[in-house]
């Protein structure tokens, strides 16, 4: 005896919910320090809200960034900034 499955769409809706992976692990994999707007984390350590680093990373910040060494492209990216305050 056989079983007829029935099709599966497999077509991506483009109003499907769409999130980054969100990785609550420990961290060390990566093992650099990303910049982050001083604001944006202390809301995260308060709402356990992800942060977005300027290179893009999305992470749940928890670990001492004073452990690691800075990420090369976030590292890039500010020193491409221009000057803030007065010295705009």
């Amino acid at each position: 005896m056989s079983t007829i499955l029935p099709e599966t769409d497999t077509k991506v809706r483009p109003d499907a919910d769409i999130r980054p992976d969100l990785s609550h692990g420990d961290g060390d994999h990566e093992r650099l320090a990303h910049y982050v707007q001083k604001d944006k984390i202390l809301e995260s350590a308060v709402t356990g809200t992800p942060v977005i680093a300027l290179c893009g990373k999305v992470w749940v910040p928890g670990r001492d960034p004073n452990r690691y060494p800075v990420c090369p492209e976030c590292k890039k990216i500010y020193e491409s900034l221009p000057v803030g305050g007065d010295g705009a």
